[in-house]
């Protein structure tokens, strides 16, 4: 059963109980019943009102602390935590959406060349001034319109497959839709505001000083060394951030 109204475990339904709950506990914070600062059911009677057992409370209650909507006090039971703007998480599915759809997305490679980092790029890159880097430069289009112009500077290492993959302009498709392989660990996005400058208001199709979002990027490898640096430019009216605090949840 997945309606917000739901007020027993479906034995029949593909979710786990313990998602179930996680459910149905949400409702109940989100409608009031439980208030912040209020103290929810102990874990038997939890057991008790929904017919579960006590793992399946205790994952619950886990994934909740996980959301951010409760704590727990060791000898005292687990409460509702007061609402924090703080703790609002943006997410990126805005500027996934933009080129998710294989069917309506391409990726365009407009240069491709090795380069002399300065020391900017060095410095993310971890590499010594007036190395060896490979810069590359795209063009993301959706229904054929540009949407995304991005540049990277990446470490140079023909024995590294990272390199070989990232030349090929899809790649780029299949790191942002969460699809195809990829050798890296992890990175650190930061999103900033900005205005379109000449060669982005060309291949963008907007005007000089047109407000815009620049999403820089700097991607690790498994040994946590720096593989590749660079940004994301949009039109200010192509992405649009939003998220949801407390035990608010959108249909």
């Amino acid at each position: 059963m997945e309606h917000a109204d739901q007020t027993y475990i479906d034995r029949d339904a593909y979710e786990p109980a313990y998602v179930q709950l996680v459910r149905m506990l949400r409702a109940r914070i989100a409608a009031g019943e439980f208030h912040p600062s209020g103290r929810l059911p102990s874990e038997a009677r939890l057991c008790e009102s929904y017919q579960v057992s006590p793992m399946t409370v205790r994952r619950a209650v886990n994934l909740l602390l996980d959301q951010g909507l409760v704590s727990t006090v060791q000898g005292s039971g687990t409460f509702v935590k007061k609402m924090e703007l703080g703790a609002a998480t943006f997410g990126l599915e805005a500027f996934k959406a933009l080129v998710q759809d294989p069917d309506l997305a391409r990726v365009k490679l407009l240069e491709a060349r090795m380069v002399s980092a300065d020391e900017r790029a060095a410095r993310k890159l971890g590499v010594r001034v007036a190395a060896r880097v490979i810069y590359l430069r795209r063009l993301l289009f959706r229904a054929g319109e540009p949407v995304l112009y991005h540049r990277e500077h990446m470490v140079y290492d023909p024995t590294r497959p990272i390199v070989e993959a990232e030349m090929e302009a899809t790649s780029l498709q299949g790191l942002l839709a969460g699809s195809g392989e990829t050798d890296l660990k992890g990175g650190v996005l930061t999103i900033e505001a900005t205005v379109l400058r000449d060669d982005e208001a060309v291949l963008l199709g907007g005007t000089v000083g047109d407000p815009a979002f620049r999403l820089a990027h700097t991607f690790h490898d498994f040994d946590d060394r720096p593989v590749s640096w660079g940004w994301f430019i949009c039109g200010g009216d192509r992405l649009r951030l939003r998220a949801c605090v407390g035990a608010w949840s959108e249909a």
